[in-house]
């Protein structure tokens, strides 16, 4: 009888013990993503500012290519102004531009791979997105309300609250577009995430606080009111394309993951 008193106590403080190191990883794995995500945008010399924030990334393959979702690459450039598309990597001060070249669009899945000049970045993997389940603990890190906040990368925590059709039922048919009757008419499985996010987080990688591995790419927040009310009034419901089509579109480019 002691012996299985003595067992519980030690099984126990071993349950104890673990508790903050599980709580701990998180903050690991930040650090590790951190090096991953980049800004989107556009760059142009003589504008002011020079540098226009549109949304997030974060770095696959070899560390030569970006992706991100595809309503983030911007209308035609001007070009005769010499406006390029751009990354932005490392933090505040330090974080310095890139030009980018579209590689591949993926418009169904809101998806787009770019490819990045210079020495390449940290990729982060992927994990299987088949194997989350709902009520899973996830995190995303990206930039909220762009560069009001500065480009310091912000982490949410989030829970998988549901796998959903992308399709969101509208409430009058003058809400329907060409692109919501597409979507009803070939939906798609996405990830309904419970927790805040704002213009700019598009293209955060969602994943796993253990890993940092992907699962996911946030492309859109369900906005309750208007979406000038998105900031001061946030619904707290986010939705993430399903990793499988990166990868699916990483691999068509003829990449490795």
């Amino acid at each position: 009888m002691l012996f299985r008193s003595g067992c519980a106590i030690r099984f126990a403080c071993l349950f104890m013990l673990s508790v903050p190191a599980v709580a701990a990883n998180l903050a690991d794995t930040v650090v590790m993503v951190k090096q991953s995500v980049v800004a989107v945008g556009t760059f142009q010399q003589d504008r002011a500012p020079p540098s226009k924030f549109i949304g997030t990334g974060f770095v696959v393959g070899d560390g030569s290519y970006v992706i991100t979702n595809a309503h983030v690459i911007p209308p035609p450039l001007n070009t005769e102004n010499r406006e390029v598309l751009a990354i932005f990597a490392g933090e505040g001060v330090q974080a310095r531009s890139r030009s980018a070249t579209k590689v591949m669009v993926d418009p169904k899945h809101d998806l787009a791979l770019l490819k990045i000049s210079g020495q390449p970045l940290t990729p982060l993997r992927f994990s299987d997105a088949r194997d989350v389940r709902e009520g899973d603990a996830l995190a995303f890190t990206g930039f909220p309300i762009g560069v009001v906040l500065g480009l310091y990368p912000v982490t949410h925590r989030a829970t998988l609250s549901a796998i959903t059709p992308i399709v969101i039922p509208a409430a009058h048919a003058s809400e329907l577009n060409v692109k919501s009757i597409r979507q009803l008419l070939s939906p798609f499985m996405v990830f309904q995430l419970d927790a805040t996010a704002y213009p700019g987080n598009s293209g955060s990688p969602l994943y796993e606080p253990e890993t940092g591995r992907v699962i996911g790419i946030v492309n859109m927040v369900f906005i309750k009111n208007t979406k000038e009310h998105v900031l001061s009034e946030p619904s707290g419901i986010a939705y993430a394309v399903p990793g499988e089509y990166i990868i699916r579109l990483i691999k068509d480019a003829g990449l490795v993951p």
